[in-house]
């Protein structure tokens, strides 16, 4: 997705790179109705202008923030799947399997529960 390239770019680990592209690439295929951008140095997607899941890297981890509402509804998933949480966003250790049905069942939430949203956040 070109949209991403600089910031794809920019990672120096190239399996962590590869990584990354494979999960946004992953997102733009399964919804390929979301808008795919760069917003606060960080790979999102949005739906009708309004926020529905975004990405961003450390050291240890890929970071995903489908909102403080995703991570409620899905933090038993969560922890079950092995990652680690806050309010805002889980954490998916590079060494980690990414739980793609997961990610899958957030966004979906994520569309649905803001289809009538006419705001970026909640």
């Amino acid at each position: 997705m070109e949209v991403f390239a600089e910031y794809l770019g920019s990672m120096n680990d190239p399996q962590q790179r590869e990584r990354m592209e494979h999960v946004l690439s992953w997102v733009g295929e399964t919804f390929a109705d979301l808008v795919p951008k760069i917003a606060w140095n960080q790979p999102m997607f949005t739906d009708h202008d309004t926020f529905i899941i975004a990405f961003s890297t450390a050291k240890q981890h890929l970071s995903v923030a489908p909102e403080k509402a995703g991570i409620d509804r899905f933090a038993q998933q969560i922890v079950q799947a092995g990652y680690t949480h806050t309010n805002q966003l889980f954490r998916i250790p590079w060494k980690s399997e990414v739980n793609y049905e997961l990610l899958q069942e957030m966004i979906q939430f994520n569309l649905e529960d803001k289809a009538g949203c006419s705001t970026f956040w909640r």
